[in-house]
């Protein structure tokens, strides 16, 4: 039975998931702040972590950083109150697996943990491809090491962002639709929404593009999704 940390302030909202997620077959544990939070995910073993935004003492974007730190990879989903696209960025720059703005359904919740553990207990991510080694211009990719370096300089990724560029690279060339990139990354089967998959793009051009605003490596395709290949030439 998989073990979910629901942490938040509220009781309303704890109790409401407590018994959607029991009821789905999960056990369930719970924490009212996020220091409370970081002391059972130091003691005991969790699965998934729904994790609230704005909490006292410590906030949900402090607790996710902290644990994607420590090198605790479990899935984390940040619940917030705030429809503000800057939290949802940090949160998801600093690992968090996915983000869902209150109010929301527990179905859907249920829903995206689903696709997520799906993903994640077949062994991650397993790529279409067999290399150990990825190169774009000056990017090389270590797939075994998830290690990123543009021009011999590490760079640091989120576990979504390492993800898209590996995808995208072992498909140089094909145009890939931002539904394909949810389908096959979130493993998700339900419709998520696309602004997400263009939030992790422009955070991964930021950390490989020289002029993310003028990106070489990853495109637009106006209406449809992205394309990957090294271009010297404008892009009309």
């Amino acid at each position: 039975m998989k073990k979910v940390l629901i942490v938040d302030d509220e009781q309303h909202l704890r109790t409401l998931l407590r018994f959607n997620l029991e009821k789905a077959g999960y056990s369930v544990d719970e924490a009212t702040d996020g220091q409370e939070a970081l002391d059972k995910v130091s003691e005991q073993a969790f699965d998934f972590i729904l994790l609230d935004l704005m909490m006292p003492i410590l906030d949900g974007i402090e607790v996710c950083k902290r644990l994607r730190r420590d090198k605790c990879l479990v899935p984390i989903i940040m619940l917030t109150a705030k429809d503000d696209e800057v939290d949802k960025i940090i949160g998801l720059e600093l690992g968090a697996d996915d983000y869902m703005t209150k109010p929301f359904s527990p179905r859907e919740v249920l829903a995206r943990m689903k696709a997520i553990l799906r993903r994640t207990n077949s062994s991650q991510y397993k790529y279409e491809h067999e290399q150990k080694r990825l190169y774009l211009g000056e990017i090389d990719v270590d797939i075994d090491m998830r290690k990123v370096c543009v021009k011999d300089k590490k760079v640091k990724l989120t576990p979504k962002e390492f993800d898209i560029l590996v995808y995208m690279l072992t498909h140089q060339g094909k145009v890939i639709t931002r539904e394909r990139l949810i389908d096959m990354i979130w493993q998700s089967d339900y419709v998520g929404e696309t602004r997400m998959v263009d939030m992790h793009v422009a955070n991964l051009r930021e950390k490989i593009e020289q002029d993310p605003k003028n990106p070489v490596y990853i495109h637009t395709v106006r209406g449809v999704g992205y394309q990957c290949e090294e271009r010297h030439e404008p892009f009309i």
